[in-house]
């Protein structure tokens, strides 16, 4: 006879049948309530929290890039915020790497879709983008689990009628328990009218505490309080520039002043010296005038004198 292998969880060590342990993380059941899982505010992918004391709802590589590179920005293909480096988030950079630039998703009709060239990866046919996929197996996986309860609850009423020990209720059980199964209703086939993403997306909107709804109000309040910040960094420059213009008005004004009151000056001392030269040039004038007619004078006198001499010479030898 052989045994089933048993794995170990990866928190607490017991081990538990391969099937029991949660995909990635490798924990069981015990641990998985203990630890619930919940979204990251940024990237969206969901993570198991490591202690009840710890509520926080980034996952530590958002975590330790908001440490490294700051709050992050929406990418602007699909709008999540969880651009920590350029305008796009990581995921939708290796996207892009590996399969191209992004097309229309079917489901948001947002361009954030990335064609892998192969149907089988497509959901129900449809090429749709990372959140689409996952809202739309996050409502295939509710479905399957309501019809799974109604089920169990089915067998329990009919255990529990089987035991009351009416021999027509018990042959009508019998003979109800003959009864195909319920078929699953996520296998059946889906109007053309009213696709399964379009019901989905309903149930979706509709369910005003899903994740989805707590992550998009999120991201809304951090866009607006972006915008804030962003309008009172403008209006703090504004106020900058204002200030600035208003003080250099005011070192022009003042330049000016002192300009007008240096030129003022100037003139002043311009007309001072224009008016102290063109009086010593009168007085120059003056003195040029007085010496030219003393020296006239002069002149003269001694020609009146010479003539005289002259005079007397010539008279003295007829006397004798």
């Amino acid at each position: 006879m052989s045994v089933a292998a048993l794995f170990a969880c990866s928190r607490c060590f017991a081990r538990f049948p391969f099937e029991e342990l949660s995909a990635g993380q490798q924990l069981c059941k015990e641990c998985r309530g203990a630890f619930p899982v919940v979204k990251c505010t940024y990237c969206r992918s969901e993570f198991q929290q490591t202690s009840k004391g710890n509520t926080s709802t980034i996952c530590k590589k958002c975590e330790q890039n908001v440490k490294s590179y700051g709050k992050p920005t929406a990418c602007e293909y699909c709008n999540i915020i969880a651009a920590f480096i350029g305008n796009k988030c990581q995921r939708c950079t290796n996207s892009e790497i590996k399969y191209g630039p992004p097309v229309n998703c079917e489901q948001c009709k947002q361009k954030c879709a990335f064609d892998r060239q192969d149907d089988d990866k497509k959901v129900d046919g449809k090429l749709l983008c990372w959140l689409c996929t996952l809202s739309f197996k996050r409502a295939l996986a509710k479905t399957k689990q309501g019809d799974a309860e109604r089920r169990a609850h089915l067998k329990m009423s009919a255990r529990h009628k089987s035991g009351s020990g009416h021999n027509n209720k018990e042959g009508k059980l019998r003979g109800h328990n003959k009864r195909p199964n319920r078929p699953d209703v996520t296998k059946l086939p889906v109007p053309d009218d009213q696709p399964p993403n379009k019901l989905i997306r309903t149930n979706l909107d509709m369910d005003p505490n899903s994740s989805d709804h707590v992550v998009a109000m999120t991201q809304l309040k951090e866009q607006i309080a972006s915008l804030k910040k962003q309008l009172s960094q403008k209006d703090a420059q504004l106020l900058a520039k204002d200030k600035t213009i208003t003080e250099l008005k005011a070192k022009h004004f003042t330049m000016e002043a002192e300009l007008r009151t240096k030129m003022k000056k100037d003139q002043k001392e311009n007309d001072d010296k224009v008016d102290s030269l063109n009086k010593r040039i009168s007085g120059l004038l003056k003195q040029v005038a007085s010496l030219s007619k003393s020296s006239k004078k002069t002149a003269k006198s001694e020609q009146l004198a010479s003539d005289t001499n002259n005079s007397s010479g010539t008279d003295s030898p007829s006397l004798q």
